[in-house]
Formats: C-alpha cells, sequence, structure tokens
C-alpha cells in the first residue's frame, strides 16, 4: 500500500439527512461552515446530504422520487466552464 496518501485530520461531524432531517455523529475531513449542537452538548461541523440510510431505496425498501433533472441542471452548471474549454481547444 502506497504510504501517506489518506488524510490524516478526521474529526467528528454531523451529517444530516436533508430528506428527513434525520442527524447521525461521524467522523470526516469534508470542510463545512455550518455547526450544530450535539445530543452530549457539544457544538460539531454540519454536512448536510441528499441520502443516507434512512432514506435510500436499498435500505427503506421503498422507491423514492430523487430530482434527477435537478441534479443533471446543477452538474451542468457546476462544470459548464470546463466544456467550454474543451471546445475551444478543438477548434
Amino acid at each position: 500500500m502506497k504510504k501517506d496518501i489518506h488524510p490524516d485530520n478526521y474529526r467528528f461531524v454531523v451529517f444530516k439527512d436533508v430528506g428527513n432531517d434525520y442527524t447521525f455523529l461521524g467522523k470526516s475531513t469534508a470542510d463545512s461552515k455550518e455547526t450544530i449542537k450535539w445530543e452530549d452538548g457539544n457544538e460539531y461541523p454540519l454536512i448536510k446530504v441528499e441520502i443516507s440510510h434512512t432514506t435510500h431505496p436499498f435500505f427503506t425498501g421503498k422507491m423514492q422520487l430523487v430530482d434527477t433533472a435537478g441534479r443533471v441542471d446543477k452538474f451542468n452548471k457546476r462544470y459548464a466552464k470546463w466544456g467550454k474549454k474543451e471546445e475551444n481547444n478543438q477548434e
């Protein structure tokens, strides 16, 4: 295994499923500008996720409508500048 390729700045964060407001405490290296007070009285960074084990169809056994059109638009908007660079380079 390669050495020094994994981050070493893991810390406790609270993950919040925006689909049903379920929250759980875990560890992550992800940055967050928001914080939340947890059940133990401490304040932790807040990471919002769209799907967790409480809303994912594999774990719940129910199909759920996911806004794929919104996700596609968001993706296209975010990465549009890279597509333009490629088009300009090909001309």
